[in-house]
């Protein structure tokens, strides 16, 4: 899938959520999905699309350990338990928007209570 594809597709899952808004992050120009302004979903600056969104505990062993050719630990918010999606091989979209809708759990539980059931 195209980079501009599949950001187009995670953009319709994240805008779908209840007050969720993009807001690229510092001096990027990529996508970054908030509630309240903390980020439940970035996306990639340069080189393969992907995604990073906050896991549950276990979750990024859990999927990085079954399938590392479709995920991994991201770079910078891996050690806190995130988990990067590439958009460059076939994904599970079913999956992708449940890994997206459980970031935006964890993330507006923290900022907002809770925002969806």
């Amino acid at each position: 899938m195209k980079k501009a594809e599949a950001y187009k597709r995670v953009a319709k899952i994240c805008s779908a959520l209840p007050e969720a808004v993009n807001k690229p992050f510092g001096g990027h120009t990529t996508p970054a999905w908030r509630v309240r302004d903390k980020i439940f979903c970035g996306t990639g600056q340069s080189g393969r699309p992907f995604i990073n969104c906050k896991g549950a505990p276990g979750a990024q062993d859990a999927l990085v350990g079954s399938d590392p050719d479709r995920f991994f630990v991201p770079r910078y918010t891996g050690p806190k338990g995130w988990i990067g999606a590439w958009l460059d091989v076939e994904q599970d979209w079913d999956e992708l928007r449940e890994l997206i809708e459980e970031s935006y759990r964890l993330v507006a539980r923290t900022t907002h209570g809770r925002l969806l059931a």
